[in-house]
This record gives C-alpha cells, sequence and structure tokens, in this order.
C-alpha cells in the first residue's frame, strides 16, 4: 500500500527491487522522520479500525489484520536500524534517541488497548479449528499483552508508559555511549617497533585504520567484547597492558560523554520496577518466563553448575600459563593481558601448533565461498550467485541471491563484514524482510561482522575465531532464510532469546568437518591446501582453552544475572557503586578470578544494557545444551550412511523440523520433532571438559 503523505519518499509503498530489497541508494537521513511519522499514524489508524469494528471478531479482520498492520513503519525501521547498527551517524543516532520513547509509546497503544485484548480473547475456539500455527499465534499474542500490562489499573497502567518510554530512551543512550567508547578508547601507537612481533598483514591494516580516522601512526580500534585480538598476538607486553586496560576502562568515567554507569543505575531500577509492577520478582523473573527457561530457578541451577567446573579448569590452564611467561620474564607474574599470548604459546607446545600460522590460509573471500557457502550446498543444496547490481547502505556490503538445488528462489543474503566507523561491535544477524506467506515474502537477510579492513591491495586474513563467528552468523541466516510460515511475527529467528542461538551454534560444526576445512583453508597466494598435519593439530586443540573460555562467558552470564534479580531498593545509589556490585556478584557467583574477567564488563556490555539480551545472556549456553546435543544426532544419521557427515538427507530434516518452523510452535516441540526427545547436558558437559 502507498502512503500518499510521503510523495516520492522511498518508503511510501514497498520496494520495486527483487525480493523486496531496500533501494538503499534512494534512500537518505532526511527520509525517516517523514516515513516514521507517517507510518505511526498509519498503524494507529489500522488498529483502531480493527477496535471499532462493527463487525463479530474473525480471524481475517482482527488477528491477521493485527499481523499485517504497520507495513510503513516497519519498512522505515528496518533500514533505519540497520542505518543505527552498521553505518551510524550523529545525525542518525539524534533520530534515534528522538523517536526511541515515541515507538515505546506506539507499543503500548496497542498492548494496552483492551477492545483488541477483548476480540482477540473471543477468537480463542476460531483460532483452534484453524490449524496449530495460527493456534500458537493467537496465544502468544494474548500473553503478550498480559506481559505488557494489559490487567493493570489504569493508574498503574500510566506508570507502566512512563517507565517503559524511559527505559527505551535509556537503553538507546546506553548503546551509543558504549559506540563513543569504544572509538575513544582506541589506542594510538607512533612507535612502529611497539608492533614488531605482529604479522606484517596485522600492521598494515592498523595503519589504514589510523589513516581512516585521520590519526597518525597506527591505530588499534577495540571490539566490543572485553578481549581483543592485539592482546593475544603482541609480544610487547606494555602494548597488551595498554590495550587491555582501554577496553576494560571504557564506560568507567574515564571520558565523560561515554560514562555509562549513570545510565545502568537507571536502567536497573526501572527495569526492577517495570518487573514489580507486572507482578514478578525481579525483572530476571519477567525475562525468563518468555524464554525455553521458564524460570530463573532454571538459569540459576545451569549456570551454577557450570560455574565451579570452569574455573577450576582456568586456574588449571593459567598453571601453564604462568610458566610459559616465567620462561620469557623470571619473576614476572600472570596479568590477564597475558593470558591469550601465552596461551597460544603453549596450545604451540602442547600440540605442535601455531594459531598465527593459520591466518595465511583464512582469506575472508575464501572462507565465505569454499567454506560457509560450500558447506550450505553440501547440506542443503543452497546455490549462491552475487548480485553486483544490488548495492547495500554501504562500502564493501554485498548482495548474495540465494536458490534451491532446482533453482527455485529462496531469498538473499546480504554480507557486510568489515568494520567502520559507526559501526556497533560484535557480529550479529538481522533480517531486512520477513518471510510471510501471509504477505507473499520472500526473506532477506543480513551477516554483520567486524573484520579490520585491510590496506589495499592486501589480502583479509582471519583469526580461527572470526572464521568460526562467520559460520555462527550463517547459522542464524539459515534459520531466517529457510522460514516457512504463515505469519510475520512467527518468522525465522523471531523465536525466544534462549533458543535463537541454537541454529547458529550448530552451525559452527561444519568449519571443522575436514571435507569443508580442507576445501576453504588455503593458502591466499598459492592456494596450496593446509597440510593434514596442520589440520589434525588444529582439531586436537580445540578443546584447549575451554576453562578460560568457559569462565569468561559465565562471568557475563551471571553478573547479567545479578543486576537483574534485585529489587529496585537493591540498586546502588552512587555511580561509584557499579563497580563494587560488579565484584560483590561476580565473587557471590564464584567466578571472581581476576586473570579471566567478565567477556563484558558492565559498563560496556551492550546485549544487556542496550537491550535485547537483558537478563538473557544466559542463552547462549542454554542454547548450547540443544547445540551440542544436536551435533551429536548429526553424527549419529553420518554414521548411518557412512557419508562422513555432510548428510544431505540430515540437512534436509534438520531444515523441514526446525530450521522452517521460526516460531510457528513451541521450539522445543520443533527440537523433539527433531531429536525424538528433550536435550540432555552430556555432550555439552563433555564438549567443555566439564564432566563430574
Amino acid at each position: 500500500m502507498t502512503s500518499p503523505t510521503l510523495g516520492d519518499n522511498p518508503f511510501a509503498a514497498a520496494s520495486t527491487l527483487p525480493y523486496g530489497l531496500p533501494d538503499f541508494s534512494a534512500i537518505h537521513t532526511e527520509h525517516f522522520r517523514p516515513a516514521f511519522d507517517a507510518g505511526l499514524a498509519q498503524q494507529r489508524a489500522e488498529w483502531e479500525a480493527i477496535a471499532t469494528d462493527p463487525q463479530a471478531p474473525t480471524l481475517a479482520n482482527t488477528l491477521e489484520a493485527l499481523e499485517v498492520s504497520g507495513r510503513l513503519l516497519a519498512r522505515a525501521l528496518t533500514v533505519f536500524y540497520t542505518l543505527v547498527s552498521s553505518a551510524g551517524t550523529d545525525e542518525i543516532r539524534e533520530i534515534e534517541a528522538e523517536y526511541a520513547p515515541k515507538l515505546s509509546e506506539h507499543r503500548d497503544a496497542l498492548y494496552l488497548d483492551r477492545r483488541i485484548f477483548a476480540r482477540l480473547e473471543s477468537l480463542t475456539d476460531a483460532a483452534t479449528q484453524a490449524g496449530p500455527e495460527t493456534d500458537w499465534l493467537l496465544r502468544t499474542h494474548l500473553k503478550n499483552f498480559v506481559r505488557a500490562g494489559i490487567r493493570l489499573d489504569p493508574e498503574q497502567q500510566d506508570r507502566l508508559r512512563a517507565l517503559n518510554g524511559e527505559l527505551t530512551s535509556l537503553e538507546t543512550e546506553f548503546s551509543q555511549r558504549v559506540v563513543r567508547g569504544m572509538e575513544a578508547a582506541a589506542v594510538t601507537v607512533t612507535d612502529p617497533a611497539q608492533l614488531d612481533g605482529l604479522a606484517p598483514d596485522a600492521v598494515s591494516a592498523l595503519a589504514q585504520a589510523a589513516t581512516d580516522r585521520d590519526a597518525e601512526g597506527y591505530l588499534i580500534t577495540l571490539q566490543l567484547p572485553t578481549p581483543q585480538a592485539v592482546v593475544g598476538q603482541s609480544p610487547n607486553r606494555d602494548l597488551r597492558r595498554r590495550v587491555f586496560e582501554a577496553s576494560t576502562g571504557r564506560g568507567t568515567g574515564t571520558d565523560p560523554d561515554s560514562d555509562t554507569r549513570r545510565v545502568i543505575l537507571d536502567l536497573a531500577r526501572k527495569r526492577a520496577e517495570r518487573a514489580r509492577l507486572l507482578g514478578y520478582a525481579h525483572h530476571a523473573a519477567y525475562v525468563a518466563e518468555d524464554g525455553t527457561a521458564a524460570t530463573t530457578e532454571a538459569v540459576n541451577e545451569m549456570l551454577g553448575r557450570l560455574a565451579g567446573p570452569a574455573v577450576r579448569n582456568a586456574r588449571a590452564e593459567a598453571g601453564d600459563l604462568q610458566s610459559a611467561l616465567a620462561a620469557d620474564e623470571p619473576g614476572a607474574e600472570l596479568a590477564p593481558w597475558d593470558w591469550s599470548l601465552y596461551a597460544d604459546r603453549v596450545r604451540q607446545q602442547r600440540f605442535a601448533f601455531d594459531e598465527g600460522e593459520l591466518r595465511p590460509y583464512l582469506e575472508l573471500e575464501r572462507v565465505v565461498t569454499d567454506g560457509v557457502f560450500f558447506a550450505a550446498n553440501a547440506i542443503y543444496g543452497l546455490e549462491f550467485t552475487e548480485r553486483t547490481d544490488l548495492t547495500g547502505y554501504a562500502d564493501g556490503v554485498r548482495v548474495f541471491e540465494v536458490r534451491e538445488a532446482d533453482g527455485t528462489a529462496l531469498g538473499l543474503f546480504v554480507a557486510d563484514y568489515y568494520a567502520r566507523e559507526g559501526k556497533r561491535g560484535g557480529a550479529w544477524m538481522h533480517n531486512l524482510v520477513d518471510q510471510s506467506d501471509l504477505l507473499g515474502l520472500p526473506p532477506v537477510v543480513v551477516n554483520n561482522l567486524n573484520v579490520t579492513r585491510p590496506a589495499a591491495g592486501e589480502p583479509t586474513l582471519l583469526t580461527w575465531d572470526e572464521v568460526i563467528t562467520a559460520f555462527h552468523e550463517f547459522g542464524h541466516a539459515l534459520h531466517g532464510l529457510f522460514s516457512r510460515v504463515r505469519y510475520p511475527s512467527l518468522s525465522g529467528t523471531n523465536v525466544p532469546r534462549d533458543f535463537v542461538e541454537y541454529p547458529s551454534q550448530v552451525n559452527e560444526m561444519w568449519a571443522w568437518h575436514p571435507t569443508v576445512l580442507a576445501n576453504f583453508a588455503r593458502h591466499h597466494r598459492t592456494s596450496e591446501p593446509l597440510d593434514a598435519a596442520t589440520l589434525d593439530q588444529l582439531r586436537a586443540s580445540q578443546a584447549y582453552g575451554e576453562g578460560f573460555a568457559t569462565t569468561e562467558y559465565l562471568a557475563a552470564a551471571l553478573l547479567d544475572q545479578a543486576w537483574h534479580q534485585i529489587t529496585p531498593e537493591e540498586v546502588p545509589d552512587d555511580v561509584a557503586g557499579v563497580e563494587a556490585f560488579e565484584a560483590a556478584a561476580l565473587e557471590r557467583a564464584g567466578v571472581a578470578y581476576p586473570l579471566v574477567p567478565p567477556r563484558y564488563r558492565s559498563t560496556y556490555f551492550n546485549h544487556t544494557f542496550g537491550g535485547g539480551y537483558d537478563a538473557g545472556y544466559y542463552s547462549y549456553i542454554w542454547s548450547e545444551v540443544l547445540d551440542a546435543d544436536t551435533v551429536d544426532w548429526f553424527a549419529e544419521e553420518a554414521a548411518k550412511d557412512g557419508d562422513g557427515g555432510l548428510n544431505r538427507a540430515a540437512g534436509d530434516t534438520f531444515r523441514a523440523k526446525l530450521l522452517s518452523r521460526g516460531h510457528a510452535q513451541d521450539p522445543l516441540q520443533s527440537y523433539r520433532d527433531l531429536r525424538g526427545r528433550d536435550a540432555v547436558i552430556d555432550p555439552l558437559l563433555k564438549r567443555r571438559g566439564l564432566g563430574e
């Protein structure tokens, strides 16, 4: 439907490009405000028409009308938040802050509308008769209305509206401060001798980063998590310390414009107040109820079961690292900025394996084409063709058409792999178009990484962690591409937080598969394959360091829970209390190990304070239970056919029973449909070396 009020605004009508890809070449910042205003007004009018329809409620005039409402607003917001995350500017951030409370108020206008809720309640029998997906959709909507406060009295709803608006603004402010903090904390190196020992391509990339920001010398830009690549690569201990301290000091007041402590306290207090208003003990209980975990008791039990063994393993690893450090610097005490470098040294000694030697064999283009795409072709029959006629939203963004083995069009895959100024750190997937049979929409999905762009003419060489990240994010992409549901709100990755990471974690397994690995791990100049001995050493070394990896993750997950399992009165009063609260929470949880800081400290924990994974960071390990059990399932299926694991039949089964289902039913039922039972934790304990 075209909006007559917008004229030639590119959001006025649906894109006419293939698969509905937004026409980024026609979209400019000045288009967003009028599109938002028109979109908000249009959807309010659509909701009012549903609420006041004189006809008796039906699935078509109420439930499905709700699903298809707001298309103009959805088009504009999808593109806008793509730019917020991947190509943010000061003007974009200003618009984000301006509209955050308006969007919160808009959401409340629906979920606190008793007229629409009553119409939905009357459709229970009709939805049941219509089939399982429609029945599930209705029950999901009704649950969302209740969780949003529909049963509160008018005075309570007024307070809820105020809290929702304030929280949305605070989450936006936190995210923007985190981005500024990453930029402000970048480490400048003027003496090239300090970079001795780094790979030549890494040094040239640091020089390019300085050039990109009009800085002198070399610039070490930061990624979102605590660990930074240079800390694991540089033999210069002082440089490692500088980068580590820059990373862990973000948001603590050294740079006032990126100090996040006041925002953290306000968020924790207001989230706790909202949870109490809605009848929950704390915010974490509110979040868990909407996931597959269901209760914070279940979350706490799992995290607590893993914490002790993880820290014990980390302490054992530290003993080995201390010995390695002492060989270089007698009398030196192991520090957190030594860990990654000496873990690699010990790995080399123990497995005759140097991860740094992998980089020439891990060139981005080959990893994607001959690794990620190759595996998807082998397991699911997908074919990928780059569409150079279709443009992305920033320099370096590429668009690929995805087709089935028989040539049937499936959707588009948009690849945005390089870091740039204004792009938030980390890696993620999101949709530009949600698949929906009701709307006749195919999926358009995006993967984002933050690989440092090399100097002109140089190859983009990856670390092994970056390779795993590329496979991981493509697992999310497959979840979106394979979606085959009727309703857009149930499409693809629109599943509970503690389930969404599961398919992406499963896809990581293919990076390790001998056939896939041998196909992409080739020298970027000679195309020589990585020799078999090194491949064997890589596989043998994969379990080393799980003590560190599990401890740093659990520390962040437990910290997230600590901030959200408190009442408003228990939130510290002063910004100085943020670090004290963090230290006490880690100590209480048994993960206060100074040599292994949390993967995210509170002050730059964007997952939890920027919104999206608040009280839900546990989801990664929760999902990994399903992942590890599914990897065993693939192995069992491969053993039946003796095909070494690239089992097309198993892939088709995984796709049909789980990846295609989105949130059209209970996700754990999809898992049971695949596995024939509930998941068991034993494969995860074995993988992470946490068996008792």
